[in-house]
Formats: C-alpha cells, sequence, structure tokens
C-alpha cells in the first residue's frame, strides 16, 4: 500500500500478525544460537578450547570469550540500525539472519585445543564477533518491524512476539543439551557439542524464507524518502535521542544481564564442584527446559496485560518481584532439591518475564521513527554488552573471590535499582500512522 509521508492507513491484524511471526521465529534462531554458544560455555568450552587452565580459570575464559560477543553488539547496531533506518527493517533482518547461522554453523566444525593448539580458541573467539555483530543488528530491526506494525493499544502484544524468541531459544538450546547429557557429560566433551552448533544451519533456511517474504514496516513507509535521508541515522540518534539512549541503557540490567545471571552463571555455579554446587547438568538442564518453557507460554500473555494495566507499570512490578525471588532461587539450589529448584526458577524466570515481553514496546516508543531502529538497536546493544555481557564474568568473578552466593543476589538487588530509576524517567511516543484522528506527527506520553 503506497502511503504519503507521515500518511495514515488502515490497520491489518493479519499483516501485524505476519510481521510479528517473521519477527518470533527470526530472533528465536537468533537467541538459540547465542544461547548455545553460552551453554557450551558454561558446560564443556573450558576443558576443549583452555584445557591449560584449571576449572575456574577454564569457565571465566569461556566465559570471557562469551562476553567478547556482546562488545561487538554496538558495531552491529550502528550498521544494521543504519540498513533498517535508511533501506528499510527487512533487508536488516534477513541479513542479521543469514550472518548470525553462518557464524554459529562454523562453530560446530572447529577444531579444539588437543589439534591446532592457540587457533582453536583464536577461531572460536573470531566466530564469536561474528555472532555478536549479527545479533547487535537484529533485536532491534525485530523489534521495530512488530512494533511499528500495530497501533498504540496493540503495541505490547504485538512487541511481545520477537520476546518469545528469546525463551523459544532458551528452550530449544537446553532442551537440545538436556538430551545430550542424559548419560552424563561425556558424549558433549566427546563430540556431541557440535551438535547444536549445526542444527542451527537447518533453522536458518526457515527462518531467510520468512523474513524474505516478510511486508515493510508500514510506520517506515510513512516517512518520505527526502525526510529519511536528509541525515546520517546515526548522526540523528546521537543528536536527538543521546538522553532517550542512555536511559534505555539503564533500563535493562535486569531484562538482560539478571537473565544471564539465573541462567549462564546459575548453569555453571550449579554444576560445577570447584566452586559451585556440582548438580548434575543434566539435572540443571532439564530445571532450566521447564523453566523456558513456562516464560515462553507467559509471553504474550504478558504482552496483553501491559496493553491493559500499562507496559511500565507492568514492568516495575515486575522488577521488584524478581528482586525478592532472587534470594530463595539461589539458596535452595541442590543436588536433592530438584522440585523446589524446578517451581523457583520457573517463577523467577515467568517473572522476570515481566521485565522482558513488555520491553520492545517500551524501548521502541522511546525514540522518534526516523532514527528509531539505530537509536533502538544502540541502546539495547550498549546495554548489552555491560550487564549482559559482564554479568556471568563477574558473578563468577564474586563468587570465587568471597565464597557466598550473597555477593550475587546483592548485585542483582543493585542491577534492579537502576532498571527501576530509568523506568520511570524513560519517555515515551505515540506513532499516529495508523490514527486517522490525529494529523502526523507524535504523540507524547508518559503512561
Amino acid at each position: 500500500m503506497s502511503i504519503g509521508s507521515h500518511g495514515t492507513q488502515t490497520f491489518s491484524h493479519r499483516r501485524a500478525l505476519r510481521a510479528g511471526m517473521a519477527s518470533f521465529v527470526g530472533t528465536t534462531i537468533e537467541f538459540y544460537d547465542f544461547y548455545v554458544f553460552a551453554t557450551a560455555a558454561a558446560l564443556v568450552f573450558g576443558p576443549i578450547f583452555f584445557p591449560e587452565a584449571n576449572p575456574t580459570a577454564g569457565v571465566l575464559a569461556s566465559f570471557g570469550v562469551y562476553a567478547v560477543g556482546f562488545f561487538f553488539r554496538p558495531v552491529g547496531s550502528i550498521i544494521f540500525g543504519h540498513i533498517g533506518d535508511r533501506y528499510g527493517r527487512r533487508l536488516s533482518l534477513v541479513l542479521t539472519l543469514v550472518i548470525m547461522g553462518v557464524g554459529t554453523s562454523l562453530v560446530g566444525i572447529l577444531p579444539t585445543y588437543d589439534s591446532v593448539g592457540i587457533l582453536a580458541p583464536v577461531l572460536l573467539l573470531i566466530l564469536r564477533i561474528v555472532q555478536g555483530i549479527a545479533i547487535g543488528g537484529e533485536w532491534g530491526g525485530a523489534v521495530a518491524m512488530a512494533v511499528e506494525n500495530a497501533p498504540d493499544r496493540f503495541k505490547g502484544f504485538y512487541g511481545a512476539f520477537p520476546q518469545l524468541g528469546n525463551p523459544a531459544g532458551a528452550l530449544l538450546a537446553t532442551g537440545i543439551f538436556a538430551l545430550l547429557t542424559v548419560n552424563g557429560s561425556g558424549y558433549l566433551e566427546s563430540g556431541g557439542w557440535r551438535i547444536p552448533f549445526l542444527l542451527s544451519a537447518v533453522l536458518i533456511a526457515v527462518g531467510f524464507w520468512i523474513r524474505y517474504r516478510v511486508e515493510e514496516s508500514p510506520v517506515f513507509e510513512a516517512e518520505s524518502a527526502e525526510e529519511i535521508k536528509a541525515e546520517l541515522p546515526l548522526k540523528r540518534a546521537i543528536v536527538e535521542n543521546w538522553r532517550e539512549m542512555l536511559l534505555g541503557v539503564g533500563l535493562i540490567p535486569i531484562s538482560t544481564g539478571g537473565y544471564y545471571i539465573v541462567t549462564t552463571f546459575a548453569t555453571a555455579y550449579g554444576t560445577e564442584k570447584d566452586f559451585g554446587i556440582g548438580i548434575s547438568a543434566h539435572l540443571f538442564l532439564e530445571v532450566l527446559t521447564i523453566a523456558a518453557f513456562f516464560e515462553l507460554v507467559s509471553t504474550l500473555f504478558i504482552g496483553t496485560l501491559a496493553d491493559r494495566v500499562g507496559r511500565k507499570r507492568t514492568m516495575f512490578v515486575s522488577l521488584v518481584l524478581t528482586a525478592i525471588l532472587i534470594v530463595p532461587i539461589f539458596l535452595t539450589m541442590g543436588p536433592d532439591n530438584f522440585a523446589i529448584m524446578a517451581v523457583l526458577f520457573t517463577a523467577g524466570r515467568v517473572v522476570m518475564n515481566g521485565t522482558w515481553a513488555p520491553l520492545a514496546s517500551i524501548m521502541s516508543q522511546m525514540f522518534r521513527p526516523q532514527a528509531r531502529q539505530t537509536s533502538l538497536s544502540i541502546s539495547y546493544s550498549f546495554g548489552n554488552a555491560f550487564w549482559a555481557g559482564l554479568s556471568p564474568v563477574v558473578a563468577t568473578a564474586l563468587i570465587a573471590s568471597t565464597g557466598s552466593i550473597w555477593s550475587v543476589i546483592l548485585l542483582v538487588f543493585g542491577m534492579t535499582i537502576i532498571s527501576l530509576i530509568c523506568l520511570v524517567r524513560a519517555p515515551q511516543y505515540s506513532d499516529t500512522v495508523f490514527d486517522e484522528d490525529v494529523e502526523g506527527g507524535l504523540a507524547v506520553r508518559t503512561a
């Protein structure tokens, strides 16, 4: 459909659903690739790629490589944010999907340290960088595509579709690793760890077909070519949106970093005997798989609830509840507490999902559409680099130096306070492309 600058058009649930599904499938594959790497880093990459280190140092080295991917996300956010804001959301989404998939599949055929020595971790690091660049542009583009296809009253619901990719990717990743560790971790260490990485190639083919067929965002189409190309999106983002981008970085410590503390760090802490509890890898992965399933099924419900009671209000309550639940989650971990762990990790992940499911609609509406994907991607990727990239490393270092899990719990408390402050101050802008009662432009709201 052709529409003029800031023009209006009729909202279509069918088009919005198609865009939402394209975002969901793509982010599922992207997060699957990332969680496969994170789980392998926690379980097997230490002895395979860093065999000369002691167990704790090996885990820290693996998490260090894992963290590098986050620090290259801002590079991807600038590259693909520019493509998305200048040439369209769809093109950027297809490119990030293919690059991410190729990088992940190649990890599955890497030689180990025993075969080529120091070259093995170097190649692993390079592919992790490729992953980081690709996913740096993925989330912002997927969120912009999903949210911009919906009017304000449905942005929470459709904005939750790309958020489904996180628990869906985690469910696939932990589920596959759980199957591979049924008879212990020996099969993983002897080469079974390659299977989840190689499976990515199959998923990429499906995701590419779906994304290539989706229509462009109506909000992007509503902006005239002259206005879009008047300035570089990066310049516009820095000049117009620098305050909002800083708030965005401070908004997501729990949505991203807290999530990796209860997944990636918790996996290492729960399964390691030297500095952790020594739970069997298979048992712990079953707990995470159960939690990921319930997180997945709760996402669209939370998105709908956020549309009705307020997206910022939903996130605020979830942040407070997360800080409360983090205490029993870690204090009750033990090899004989499977049922308690399953209940608490599930409750924690569902509650934390209340900070994640509405995040797409909250963060996307913090920025004006002309440089939205660039601003959104930069804010999210820098926040991820700091909070998600460093949280497993910092948490592991804290437990190694203090010997007390309370140091990690206090870390989560501090992250929660930062999130709450930035959430309260975050602005919200309403797109009017579907609003026939309002002339072009943006209406500012604070709810």
